[in-house]
C-alpha cells in the first residue's frame, strides 16, 4: 500500500498598500488591521521612520490619537534585521523610508509575510511621493483613504501645505497641512 506524504502547508505572503492624504485615517486602518493581527493570534512587528516623531518617539500615532507600539527605524533594511519571528509587518509613514522599501517589502511577502504598508501616495504638490507608487505597483491589495476638504466638505485626496516651504519633506499636521478636494487644491491660495 503506497502512502502519500503529507503536504507541507506553504505559508504565503502579500503586501497590502493603505494610502492616501493626510487626515485621511490612513494610521489608523493600519492599526485596526494590525490590532485584528494580534487578536488572531498572529505574530506582529510594526515599524515607523525614526524621523517621524510628531506624536511619539516610538509609538505610531493617528492624528485621532489612537496609538501602537513600534519600533523607529533609521532604513528600511533595519526592518528585515527584526522581523525573523512574525506573521505580519506593519509600516507606517512609508514615504519617508528609503528606496530599498519596496525591496524589502517583496522580501517579505515571498517569505511568507503579510506586510502593511501605509503612506501618503503624493505629496504636497500633487506628484508621487518617496516609495509609494512602486509599492503600489506589487501590492495584492490597495485601499484609497480620503480626507473631507476643509474648504468645502467634499472628498478630499491633496495634501495643501498652508505654509511656503518649499522642501518636499516638512513633517507636520495641521499647522502645516490641510486636507483639500481637486477644486480647492487648485485655487491654493485664492481660497484664504
Amino acid at each position: 500500500m503506497f502512502i502519500e506524504p503529507a503536504i507541507e502547508f506553504n505559508k504565503r505572503g502579500w503586501i497590502e498598500v493603505i494610502c492616501g492624504s493626510m487626515f485621511s485615517g490612513k494610521t489608523e486602518e493600519l492599526i485596526r488591521r494590525l490590532r485584528r493581527a494580534r487578536i488572531a493570534n498572529l505574530r506582529v512587528g510594526i515599524f515607523k521612520p525614526q524621523t517621524d516623531n510628531r506624536y511619539h518617539p516610538e509609538n505610531i500615532v493617528s492624528h485621532d490619537e489612537n496609538s501602537i507600539q513600534s519600533i523607529p527605524v533609521s532604513n528600511a533594511n533595519a526592518i528585515l534585521e527584526q522581523v525573523s519571528t512574525v506573521d505580519v509587518v506593519g509600516i507606517d509613514e512609508a514615504q519617508f523610508f528609503d528606496n530599498t522599501l519596496p525591496d524589502v517589502c517583496d522580501t517579505l511577502a515571498v517569505q511568507g509575510t503579510r506586510v502593511i504598508v501605509a503612506g501618503l501616495d503624493m505629496d504636497y504638490l500633487g506628484k508621487p511621493f518617496g516609495q509609494i507608487p512602486a509599492l503600489l505597483s506589487m501590492a495584492e491589495y490597495i485601499t484609497k483613504l480620503h480626507a473631507i476638504c476643509m474648504q468645502c466638505g467634499n472628498i478630499a485626496n491633496y495634501s495643501y501645505r498652508k505654509t511656503g516651504n518649499a522642501a518636499q519633506l516638512l513633517i507636520g499636521n495641521k499647522d502645516f497641512y490641510e486636507p483639500r478636494c481637486r477644486i480647492c487644491y487648485a485655487k491654493g491660495d485664492l481660497l484664504k
